[in-house]
């Protein structure tokens, strides 16, 4: 009997989204917070030779894979897996793998970008707030047409977001490390320099994957270059962005706002200064988070299971 753990799964649906019964002589788990202590963790994943995680949100670094002797697989989901430290996995005979495909017309994390933008700008969370203590329309708030859209990574998720940018009749502007005018012009995006992207936007919206180069790519010296009037929009990953350096930049008012989905921990501790400021925008990481998405991701992940249980592992993540 093989002992697989599905974490991770915090809307207690993993279980109905795939044939989990396809998996035979499995005894499956199925677990529905996420662990940041690395005994406790330890603790309750040591009987397991398989994980199935969901996205990136319990990590496994190296002192963490070590104390897991009977850990053979771990079924990410998603195309990266940051949470993993791929090369300690490899040298301990842990297969990493990963779920390639995505649901058809997948634009989850592009809407929700828009989401944010629209709530972050038109204040919409605030004067739902407002408004439950007999308030009416407390602060103003400015349309989005004329004003200037900023793409930090213009590939496939940025591209989706610049379109719907276009859409509300804004000034579209991007830099990115692979972007060349070329495809810019083609998605009606004005090329700019990285100083430039900052300083002219109205709404900067992030859309890098994480990676060693981009880890703390944003600092307190591009966020001195944007106006006072403002807003950082970050869906991507929460590292992407030095936490402390917008914090400061949002409660000195440096920008007039932001609206994240990810952080630099996950679940966002109950402490954490960002709950503490009102001209941000919180979501929990919800950018992935539709039905369809997860579905997807949970088939996949079963696929993945069942390949390594017949010795032939499928979409596995070299280190």
């Amino acid at each position: 009997m093989v002992r697989i753990a599905v974490l991770d799964d915090y809307w207690h649906i993993a279980d109905e989204l795939a044939d989990w019964d396809s998996l035979a002589g499995a005894d499956i788990d199925f677990f529905h917070d996420t662990l940041l202590d690395v005994d406790a963790l330890v603790e309750r994943l040591a009987p397991y030779e398989a994980l199935v995680t969901t996205r990136e949100r319990t990590r496994f670094p190296q002192e963490v894979l070590a104390q897991l002797p009977n850990l053979k697989l771990i079924a990410g989901t998603g195309g990266r897996q940051a949470n993993v430290d791929v090369v300690a996995a490899g040298e301990l005979g842990i297969v990493v793998c990963i779920t390639g495909g995505r649901p058809s017309r997948g634009n989850a994390t592009a809407e929700l970008a828009w989401a944010l933008i629209l709530g972050v700008t038109r204040h919409i969370a605030w004067e739902d707030a407002q408004m439950r203590q007999g308030k009416w329309q407390t602060r103003v708030a400015e349309g989005l047409g004329g004003k200037t859209l900023g793409i930090l990574g213009m590939g496939r998720l940025g591209t989706r977001v610049s379109q719907f940018g276009n859409f509300f009749d804004m000034d579209v502007i991007a830099w990115g490390p692979t972007l060349d005018a070329e495809r810019a012009s083609a998605n009606d995006v004005e090329l700019v320099s990285r100083e430039q992207l900052f300083a002219r936007s109205d709404i900067l919206s992030i859309h890098v994957p994480l990676t060693d180069l981009s880890r703390g790519w944003v600092t307190s010296n591009d966020l001195d270059l944007m106006k006072p009037s403002a807003f950082l929009v970050n869906t991507s990953r929460g590292p992407i962005v030095v936490e402390d350096d917008l914090i400061a930049a949002l409660r000195e008012r440096k920008i007039a706002g932001a609206a994240l989905d990810v952080y630099d921990v996950e679940p966002l501790p109950a402490n954490h200064p960002l709950l503490e400021l009102d001209n941000v925008l919180l979501a929990p990481h919800l950018g992935y988070s539709t039905r369809a998405s997860l579905k997807n991701f949970m088939i996949e992940s079963v696929k993945n299971v069942q390949a390594w249980l017949d010795g032939k592992p499928i979409n596995v993540l070299e280190p």
